[in-house]
């Protein structure tokens, strides 16, 4: 048997046919558009779990489930999108539109960063664990939490913005509204934000770095700026590293104290730094939490999945 896992983001939907081994046996997509009415988009997923199907051989009857991984609010209860700014759904009905357009029977919708930490629960770096959280450093700081086997959505299903918790009282504005969240430091933006600082602060004082090389070669600030700086040896970037890994630590540090899960995986842009990114951010995490040599310790591990996290947690949806 087959499931079919949908990431639904607002640029584009990407599908995927997922086999029993967890492993993408064929891949699709299409552009969201999303200014378009809803039932447009809950066509085209349509469109795309058939055109799976086609290309692989197989009948929609070999297909036991269909997930959708939704930004937004959702409801799997109800089948629907509840809030999603950037698809402009409110307690949009989508999997009641979809069912009416496919032969599966069994469809699931989680929220995008939820399904992701589902996916590596169930088939990433978590597999095994019974609880786990799941961290995504890319334009934002998203997150998911795996609690006894099931994803923790709080009463509302709307748990899980851990880049919202507050490292820095009247930081830094985030675009929640709030100031000196951890998103607004540990996402690929704020690194970019923090390396065009200390970029902006060498030409002011005539300081040389490495940095501005690098940023003429590339033709832009990225994530990979100051890393590749630091391992230059040129010292603004360093320094630009070590403030981005004690904000990083510290958020890690507090998902550790409430959440005590035996598995944090950090995915995201930022995962790219690999080992590199772990030997320097975990021995700082183990100096900020709480109980450390006294307790059994989380192990800080990089997501598996990759970009894949999203169709292959939408996939397992319902297991």
């Amino acid at each position: 048997m087959y499931r079919i896992g949908i990431d639904l983001g607002g640029t584009n939907i990407a599908a995927g046919l997922v086999n029993e081994q967890f492993e993408i046996v064929e891949k699709d997509s299409l552009p969201t558009l999303a200014e378009r009415p809803g039932e447009a988009i809950v066509a085209d997923i349509a469109t795309l779990c058939k055109r799976l199907c086609t290309a692989a051989g197989i009948t929609q009857q070999q297909v036991c489930s269909i997930g959708i991984a939704s930004p937004g609010i959702v409801d799997d209860e109800s089948g629907h999108v509840i809030y999603a700014n950037n698809l402009r759904f409110r307690n949009f009905p989508i999997i009641p539109l979809l069912r009416e357009q496919v032969e599966v029977g069994e469809i699931h919708i989680e929220n995008d960063a939820n399904a992701a930490a589902w996916g590596e629960a169930i088939a990433g770096a978590a597999r095994g664990s019974k609880s786990s959280v799941m961290i995504t450093l890319g334009t934002g700081v998203g997150g998911g939490i795996i609690s006894d086997g099931k994803v923790f959505k709080g009463f509302n299903s709307a748990a899980g913005e851990l880049g919202h918790i507050v490292i820095a009282v009247d930081g830094r504005p985030c675009t929640c509204g709030r100031r000196g969240c951890w998103e607004a430091y540990s996402s690929a933006t704020g690194l970019i934000r923090t390396t065009e600082e200390k970029l902006a602060e060498c030409k002011a004082i005539g300081r040389e770095t490495k940095m501005t090389e690098l940023v003429a070669q590339k033709g832009k600030v990225n994530g990979r700026t100051a890393f590749d700086g630091k391992r230059l040896g040129d010292a603004a970037a360093c320094e630009v590293v070590d403030e981005y890994i004690r904000y990083l630590a510290s958020g890690l540090a507090s998902m550790i104290n409430i959440f005590q899960p035996e598995v944090l995986s950090i995915g995201g842009g930022i995962s790219n730094e690999g080992q590199y990114l772990l030997d320097l951010v975990v021995p700082e995490v183990r100096r900020q939490q709480y109980g450390t040599g006294l307790v059994p310790q989380t192990d800080i591990r990089i997501a598996q999945l990759r970009n894949d996290a999203g169709i292959i947690g939408a996939a397992v949806l319902g297991m």
